[in-house]
């Protein structure tokens, strides 16, 4: 009995090395993953407090680029920053802010038909809307511009939005039909039953159930019309719009960076994660509170 007994224990030992090295090897992947994926915005972060105009050169500790983002005026070297860049910025917020607004419009309203539909045809609508979110960017931005030159349109600011809103719309149902599925498939009825158009239904009743969707995908389509290079490449046209994502690219083709990116994208990350925080606080604290 007492030999049965040891073997047991010496299994049992076995077994929880086995389990604390798959556990151990686990969280060493989870820690080498986030770390490639966070280590370059750590150091644009880090680098956007010093002066220097390559990345990775420490030449000290200093706001002079913040100041110079802000002011744009360098004053060590009595130069303006780049205006073109600033004009980009406020293409790609107008447009992320422009398209995001009417992708999730034109996706909250195709969740809705497609939540209504019967059950074939819903998955056959739910295939095609998958299939842009997993074609590269670069085939959509062709198709589109192919699109455009056959119907005689003139690229520019207004095509690149319509592309935007094209390749953010499905993301925005994907999004939104979560929240379909869990909602109560009666209370739009019920609120026609009560005397309320099918527009005061909607907007009293299916909108506030489908609030938190609409909103992730909003902020998803900003997040993907802000990153977007290749749909905006093909669609922009030559009048000189640029985006942040075109003018990198072409300021990388003279030979560097402007340093007053590094600030910029740092503003811009620790703005998004914010939000993200926020956003993430307020959905626990709302679960937290139907429980």
């Amino acid at each position: 009995m007492k030999e049965q007994l040891t073997s047991a224990q010496l299994e049992a030992r076995k077994r929880q090395r086995e389990l604390t090295l798959r556990r151990v090897f686990a969280q060493s992947y989870l820690w080498l993953l986030l770390l490639l994926l966070y280590a370059p915005i750590v150091l644009i972060i880090i680098f956007s407090f010093t002066k220097s105009k390559v990345l990775g050169n420490w030449t000290g500790f200093t706001f002079a680029l913040y100041e110079n983002l802000f002011t744009g005026y360098d004053r060590v070297a009595q130069v303006h920053v780049d205006p073109n860049l600033y004009y980009s910025l406020f293409y790609t917020l107008l447009i992320a802010v422009v398209a995001a607004t009417f992708a999730t419009l034109l996706g909250t309203l195709a969740a809705i038909g497609i939540y209504n539909m019967r059950q074939n045809g819903r998955k056959a609508i739910q295939f095609l809307n998958s299939i842009p979110m997993i074609n590269p960017d670069i085939l959509t931005g062709i198709s589109l511009f192919l699109l455009f030159v056959f119907l005689g349109i003139s690229r520019g600011l207004v095509t690149v939005i319509i592309a935007h809103v094209v390749f953010c719309t499905p993301y925005v149902v994907l999004s939104v039909m979560p929240r379909l599925t869990k909602m109560n498939p009666n209370i739009y009825e019920a609120a026609l039953d009560l005397g309320a158009t099918p527009f005061q239904a909607l907007r009293k009743v299916l909108m506030p159930e489908l609030w938190p969707g609409m909103l992730s995908g909003f902020i998803l389509s900003v997040t993907l019309s802000i990153d977007d290079f290749g749909v905006t490449f093909f669609t922009k046209g030559s009048g000189g719009l640029d985006t942040l994502s075109t003018f990198i690219y072409a300021d990388a083709r003279k030979g560097g960076l402007t340093p007053e990116l590094r600030p910029l994208f740092s503003l811009i990350f620790i703005t998004m994660l914010v939000l993200l925080i926020i956003i993430n606080w307020r959905a626990a604290k709302q679960a937290k509170g139907n429980k």
